[in-house]
């Protein structure tokens, strides 16, 4: 049997026992030749806040879900690009309308004795182009009568880069007279031929920029060159005509001052496969109708639509 005071010792040591247990493996102390279980989650949380490092939980990020509507492609339709509306002129088409209706005829000055009409269609393809350019060089401030005049007389010496070349200034005078700005004609006439046979083996440039860069030819005579010689719309020839009228009916977006400048306002607008038609068309309508001066407002079909003729 136990003594009394073993008897108490023993019952202290089952209550300290009983004790350890029911705290669990953190109170025991360490270093005593067992393996420390593995924190749990609170325990984790402790540790951290004692070493200053807390445990920042992670918040569940919430999906935003937007709907599109499916494209063309993603519906398998082949995309439209955006179409970008182009100014137009008020009642262009009905203007139109009326100015070729007064046209019908074709009687006028551009109709019988234009570009078209002073080249030798018997002549060679080459002889034919340079021809026509050089008809278009002569009607530059001069009236369609006195250029064919003109032509019909060099026709008649023979009418090639060889024969001009062998032309005398003086000569070649007489025979242009009396275009405007003969004396400056002649010069530009030997100094363009003396280039063709050059460069273009009597030929002429098949491109309007290479035309333009021929002395005494500008931008209205190289379109009308390409188009007549070549058989190629490269622009609106304007001239004179094409540019009073064009801004008579307020056919450019604003007032242009010159016939380059009308050129540039009337391809913005204007559909392509009209390209061919306009210049012999408001040619012939400034010779007969819409004159420079007095223009014959009361015989025109279009002086209810015309902005100008409200004015007068």
């Amino acid at each position: 049997m136990c003594s009394p005071q073993e008897s108490g010792m023993n019952s202290l040591s089952a209550r300290m026992l009983t004790r350890n247990r029911s705290l669990g493996p953190r109170a025991g102390p360490r270093g005593c030749g067992e393996e420390p279980a593995p924190p749990g989650r609170g325990e984790a949380a402790a540790e951290a806040r004692k070493s200053h490092s807390p445990v920042k939980r992670r918040r569940k990020a919430q999906r935003l879900c937007v709907a599109y509507e499916g494209s063309d492609s993603e519906k398998g339709e082949k995309a439209e690009p955006l179409k970008v509306p182009v100014w137009e002129p008020q009642d262009w088409q009905q203007q139109l309308v009326n100015i070729r209706a007064m046209r019908s005829e074709k009687d006028a000055p551009v109709d019988h004795l234009g570009v078209e009409h002073c080249y030798d269609s018997s002549a060679p393809p080459k002889v034919r182009r340079y021809q026509v350019l050089l008809s278009l060089m002569l009607s530059s401030q001069t009236k369609d009568q006195v250029t064919a005049g003109a032509m019909q007389r060099l026709r008649a010496q023979g009418l090639t880069v060889d024969s001009i070349l062998q032309t005398d200034d003086a000569t070649l005078g007489k025979l242009i007279y009396p275009v405007g700005f003969w004396r400056s004609k002649v010069k530009y006439i030997k100094q363009t031929s003396t280039i063709l046979q050059q460069r273009y083996g009597g030929d002429i440039p098949a491109s309007v920029a290479e035309l333009v860069a021929l002395p005494g030819v500008g931008p209205k005579m190289a379109h009308l060159a390409m188009a007549v010689a070549w058989g190629t719309v490269s622009g609106i020839a304007v001239d004179t005509h094409v540019h009073r009228i064009a801004n008579r009916l307020r056919w450019t977006k604003k007032a242009t001052k010159s016939p380059e400048e009308t050129r540039a306002a009337l391809e913005e607008w204007l559909p392509r496969e009209l390209w061919h038609e306009i210049n012999g068309l408001l040619v012939g309508f400034g010779q007969q109708t819409c004159l420079p001066v007095r223009p014959r407002c009361q015989a025109c079909l279009n002086q209810a639509l015309c902005p100008a003729a409200q004015g007068l």
